[in-house]
């Protein structure tokens, strides 16, 4: 009898394993998913409108919000028709995807390859990075583009750029059967966003008076107000990225903040040993720069890496903003390349050093391992090299689209909020 009972209890188990093998939409962790989606999703038309609002003139504060929400509905629409489908479809060659979700024609009552969660949770999760990353750039090119020039240009570098990268990393491309470890978008989101920024600054020149004369902030309170929405969206952004409900999302949560409030305090600490002033804008601009750093990283380091990680953050983004542009003369608006670009690279190299094995699949040069900081160098220098081009031929394209990226001069002088929209942000 107890044999039989032992039998009994080993056929009544294959049926449980069976159901689970086929990736079986889990509750708990969809519900996790969709919460993440909403989270990063006002991340654009909200808090990055606002922060970069905050950061740019007077007259050019409709205009720059505007660019965000616009954005944001652009690559909603372009998502649903192809890019998740070549972004996440059936690999082909490592290159690309498949058409395989073409206008999300998919079994609704399935679950995303390789997890538990809805496909079109996962999808609406997916969809809210690809569109912030796309409105990231807006910020490098601010007060002189064309709006009708940036629009073509987001749907030209959504599709050349964006989609393709995307599946390198995350669908199944060549980049993620090499083992790059990329948990939130180091690569796909700050590296690709900060060197399409500095790209587009350099086609498209400087603002007028850039260096000459000053461009204060329209409202630092509002920058403040857009970095807090910021970072409470980064963490559906980080911990959603676990894409479910677990272990793995408290450390990236954790991690996430740690690494943000570090990298405030250490932008702000250098203002006041260097300048005599705890400026607000630094801390906030330094709380940004220490979550983009922790972004590849959160599903790969413990919080005494996000604390190394965000420090650094800090003094990269304090002397890239602070000096290396006006060294060099690029004319990056609200410095995405200076807080995302670079950090980005940071927070890629740093699992190479930092990952610990107790936390996920990478092992950092801290713990014992070597091979993982290769294949992340590998990974920063491909994704460098192929933004750069990309952005580059999307900007030429658009400039022959639209019969030149700028706006006039005296459009320029006037501010983009009359001369574009013919509104007013507010009433001074």
């Amino acid at each position: 009898m107890k044999r039989l009972f032992a039998l009994l209890a080993l056929f009544s188990l294959i049926p449980m394993a069976a159901f689970a093998s086929t990736g079986a939409i889990d509750s708990g962790d969809t519900a996790w998913v969709l919460i993440s989606a909403a989270l990063v999703m006002m991340m654009t038309p909200a808090g990055l409108a606002i922060f970069y609002g905050g950061m740019s003139r007077n007259k050019n504060i409709l205009n720059s919000m505007g660019m965000s929400l616009v954005t944001y509905a652009v690559v909603s629409v372009l998502w649903i028709i192809y890019g998740y489908t070549l972004s996440f479809g059936s690999d082909i060659s490592g290159i690309i995807g498949s058409l395989q979700y073409f206008f999300m024609n998919v079994d609704i009552h399935k679950a995303a390859s390789g997890t538990h969660v809805s496909i079109l949770a996962f999808s609406a999760f997916q969809l809210t990075f690809a569109a912030i990353t796309t409105a990231l750039i807006s910020g490098s090119v601010v007060e002189r583009i064309k709006f009708s020039s940036w629009v073509v240009f987001s749907i030209l570098w959504f599709s050349l750029v964006y989609v393709p990268l995307a599946h390198w990393v995350w669908g199944g491309g060549w980049l993620a059967k090499m083992g790059i470890a990329d948990f939130a978008g180091g690569l796909v989101v700050e590296t690709a966003s900060g060197i399409s920024g500095l790209v587009f600054a350099l086609v498209l020149g400087p603002r007028r008076g850039f260096k000459k004369v000053a461009m204060p902030p329209s409202s630092i309170a509002l920058t403040i107000f857009g970095a807090a929405m910021l970072w409470f969206g980064w963490f559906g952004f980080n911990a959603g990225s676990a894409v479910s409900s677990g272990a793995l999302a408290s450390n990236a949560f954790l991690t996430t903040n740690t690494a943000g409030a570090m990298g405030a305090v250490i932008w702000m600490v250098l203002d006041w040993i260097i300048h005599k002033h705890p400026t607000m804008l630094g801390a906030a601009s330094g709380a940004v720069a220490g979550l983009v750093a922790i972004t590849p990283a959160a599903g790969f380091v413990n919080n005494m890496g996000a604390v190394i990680i965000g420090a650094v953050a800090g003094i990269i983004s304090w002397f890239a903003t602070g000096y290396l542009k006006y060294k060099l003369g690029y004319d990056d608006s609200l410095d995405v390349f200076g807080v995302h670009g670079l950090n980005g690279i940071w927070g890629i190299i740093a699992i190479g050093f930092l990952a610990d094995p107790k936390v996920n699949f990478a092992k950092g040069l801290l713990y014992g391992g070597s091979h993982q900081l290769s294949v992340q160098i590998i990974g920063v220098i491909s994704t460098i090299a192929f933004v750069a081009v990309g952005t580059f031929i999307a900007a030429k394209i658009t400039g022959v689209l639209t019969n030149g990226l700028r706006v006039a001069e005296e459009d320029e002088i006037r501010g983009l909020d009359i001369a574009v929209h013919t509104e007013k942000g507010f009433e001074l």
